[in-house]
């Protein structure tokens, strides 16, 4: 069973969809991923699939259920990065993915939170609240707050962005590992790079037509630019 299916999927504000209808599905041990030029909708079609917007028209499903991004259930079950900015302001870094792991259940979260803020590179500024972090900074620690804690699938707006290319190649391993372990991943990204290294299928995102291609086919018109 697909973990997160969208079938003949309109997204877009108020009654004007912003793509064309999008079908696809993310299995578990998979990683989807969506590509598109800037203003395509990528993000449109991310937010509605969990919940964040109300589709236009057709179906978005997890696991054969309806998708309600204010369930407990779901909430355990998807982790996101779809803004820099989703942070306690009066909490520090370290604080905040301290709080994420707890609520989440994650034995020795201390342990757990100083191996994400090394991996991030943001040990020397764990004790910094979020708006004295640069716009790299609170990038990594977005993305450490949804690798903090265990989730069955991961929601990802172009998690490369703001990262450099030692991190962009250590992340997209990681999160192949994770989806190897039988986790689910579903991005949207601009690097060709990242898409080759993690993604099994690729959604591109236009406005006609919304097909589902082969990674390689995906790297190609990416790296042709």
């Amino acid at each position: 069973m697909a973990l997160l299916a969208a079938e003949e999927l309109s997204v877009g504000y108020g009654d004007e969809p912003v793509c064309a209808p999008v079908t696809v599905s993310v299995e578990p041990g998979t990683a989807v991923a969506l590509v598109g030029p800037n203003g395509a909708g990528k993000s449109t079609v991310l937010q509605t699939m969990v919940g964040l917007l109300p589709p236009l028209a057709g179906t978005v499903r997890f696991a054969g259920g309806p998708v309600d991004e204010r369930d407990a259930g779901f909430r355990r079950a998807v982790a996101g990065v779809l803004d820099d900015d989703a942070f306690f302001p009066s909490l520090t870094g370290a604080e905040h993915l301290l709080l994420t792991a707890r609520a989440h259940g994650v034995t020795g979260a201390e342990q757990v939170v100083d191996a994400e803020l090394a991996a991030f590179g943001l040990t020397d500024r764990a004790g910094a609240l979020p708006s004295a972090l640069s716009s790299g900074q609170r990038r990594r620690l977005a993305l450490a707050g949804a690798l903090v804690r265990p989730a069955d699938l991961l929601v990802l707006d172009e998690p490369e962005r703001r990262l450099d290319t030692a991190m962009r190649r250590a992340l997209a391993d990681r999160l192949a590992a994770l989806v190897d372990a039988g986790g689910a991943v579903l991005f949207a990204s601009h690097d060709p790079t990242f898409v080759g290294t993690l993604a099994d299928r690729v959604l591109v995102v236009g406005e006609d037509e919304c097909p589902v291609v082969a990674p390689e086919d995906a790297v190609a018109a990416l790296q042709e630019g």
